[in-house]
């Protein structure tokens, strides 16, 4: 902002010269230039981000103290630059094993091949009631370490996609007792720990370098994002020399004022900075409840029937996540996304079940009333999959009652419908489950994985950057391709999560699994035909 007053003529880069270089009228060339005012680079007063010594290095360090670590740093290539950085910090020589979660993102497969690391992957543990993998559990991390005690590190995913998850300090408390540091990319949980409603932080729960994409779920621009430490188990110096290497050496001095901006907001309003983003899922879960075709994903009561493993396996939500689903399995989650967006309410993402709406702390009321307002009309208009049926729970009667009253109420969060005509339980969520098992569809969502439940984690896997010589790929059709060794990536985006990688075996049940994809209109990242009607593997020889 100093730079920008002080009104100095640009004799450096950038080209655009603090926008000047757009000439002509209208709101988007003059926002264009009002931000490119501050997209500036190294010159005398910005400081370095690679070398910060000023302004960057006093911001990193409020940060630091805003997000709990002992040593923040900024991110310009969004969580993957984090992801990179950490694994090649980690995994010093080609062929050091890191175990990892199975169901990661793609960029920590980037970065074991990067770093030319082998990968033990871990089975996560699988919420029986939603059949969503959540992270490995810690008796399945110490078997890990146990049959590996070489293992330079583990890197977790907390929390999912979905909002999903459980505790960690088990779990790094497994590392600690071996010496290694937990990596964790929280790049969903940014705003973790900084309201009592909100989870704890994988920081407070013992991680040594954990990433965040502060502009996911906090206010900083799309890309910004920032690298946590803390503890003596993660080089700094390496990890230092890392980050310059994965990271842009003109980084984005807008992206780094927004990654400031948003930290100098919780630090400015603490808790108070959530109470609208809150007050906004708190209406709209309470207008949810009237509407008995659509379900709510939400952690297995204690005490309840879903008690114990399922428990275990996922026991926190993130408020802000709100994942529903189609209960009559009339509308799959892609069908539902795409009539949502045709009522001009754009979901986060959906998969062949549910669809995650995505609230934060810049959330309304007004986006609340709107998205339960699309999802009445979609209620009314008797919008299904061709070929679907009407399942228990939800009658043209009590639907008809429940849009005559919401149309007179006209507010859903201080309607309370009349006992008598409601067709849904107390228990919600269960009944919810119930009807959830009975649609059509049997397959794991996107964060599926191909080990069995018998083996808690796989055997060594190399990673490398050497290409795969053509001569020995071929294509081959997906309804062909069980008993074949895939040779390219399957990539569901988003949320971004390999289910299928080079060089992993091709079970009855991924082709299955691929072809309920393909059926159900996912799009995927990394496939060579994104119709997934071929698949490359190798050639049998």
């Amino acid at each position: 902002m100093g730079y920008r007053e002080r009104g100095a003529s640009s004799f450096h880069v950038p080209g655009h010269k603090n926008g000047r270089a757009y000439v002509g009228e209208g709101n988007a060339t003059e926002m264009l230039r009002e931000a490119m005012r501050i997209d500036v680079t190294e010159i005398t007063g910005t400081d370095d981000l690679f070398h910060p010594e000023g302004v960057i290095q006093e911001a990193q360090e409020l940060a630091a103290d805003c997000f709990g670590a002992e040593e923040s740093f900024f991110l310009v290539g969004g969580s993957t630059a984090g992801n990179l950085a950490l694994i090649l910090t980690v995994c010093r020589e080609p062929g050091d094993i890191l175990l990892v979660q199975r169901n990661v993102h793609k960029s920590v497969l980037s970065g074991l091949m990067l770093a030319g690391a082998q990968a033990v992957f871990l089975q996560p543990e699988m919420d029986k009631q939603s059949g969503l993998a959540v992270a490995p559990s810690a008796a399945t991390l110490a078997a890990a370490l146990e049959a590996f005690p070489e293992a330079r590190g583990a890197i977790i995913t907390m929390p999912n996609y979905y909002g999903m998850g459980s505790d960690l300090r088990p779990l790094a408390d497994a590392c600690h007792e071996r010496g290694i540091p937990l990596l964790v990319d929280e790049a969903h949980g940014a705003h973790y720990g900084q309201h009592p409603q909100l989870p704890m932080n994988a920081l407070s729960c013992g991680a040594d370098g954990v990433v965040q994409s502060t502009h996911k779920m906090l206010a900083a621009m799309t890309m910004g994002a920032m690298l946590h430490v803390q503890g003596g188990l993660l080089d700094r110096s390496l990890l230092r020399q890392r980050l310059a290497m994965v990271q842009s050496s003109s980084p984005s001095y807008p992206l780094m004022a927004s990654l400031d901006l948003a930290r100098r907001l919780l630090h400015t309003q603490g808790a108070g900075a959530f109470t609208a983003g809150l007050a906004a899922v708190e209406a709209f879960r309470r207008g949810l409840a009237k509407l008995p075709r659509f379900g709510l994903l939400q952690p297995p009561q204690p005490g309840g029937h879903a008690a114990g493993t399922a428990a275990a396996a996922y026991t926190r939500q993130d408020p802000f996540k709100a994942v529903i689903y189609d209960r009559t399995g009339s509308l799959s989650g892609y069908a539902l996304q795409r009539a949502l967006e045709a009522r001009g309410c754009v979901p986060e993402m959906s998969d062949e079940l549910r669809v995650v709406l995505l609230f934060t702390l810049g959330s309304t009321r007004e986006d609340a009333n709107h998205v339960l307002w699309a999802l009445v009309h979609i209620v009314e208009q008797g919008e299904k999959t061709e070929g679907s049926v009407t399942k228990p729970g939800t009658t043209a009667e009590s639907t008809e009652f429940l849009i005559r009253t919401l149309r007179d109420q006209g507010d859903f969060t201080s309607y309370e419908p009349p006992m008598a005509h409601g067709n849904m339980d107390s228990n919600d969520s269960d009944v919810g489950a119930n009807l959830l098992t009975e649609t059509k569809r049997i397959f794991d969502v996107s964060t599926w994985n191909n080990l069995s439940s018998e083996i808690p984690y796989s055997a060594p896997i190399p990673f490398s950057l050497r290409p795969i010589e053509r001569e020995r790929l071929e294509s081959v059709p997906l309804e062909k391709s069980a008993g074949r060794k895939a040779a390219e990536m399957v990539i569901p985006y988003p949320p971004g999560i390999p289910i299928l990688y080079p060089g992993e075996d091709i079970s009855a049940g991924m082709e299955q699994r691929l072809m309920g994809l393909r059926n159900a209109g996912a799009k995927c990242q990394g496939i060579s035909d994104p119709t997934l009607q071929t698949i490359v593997v190798y050639k049998e020889t």
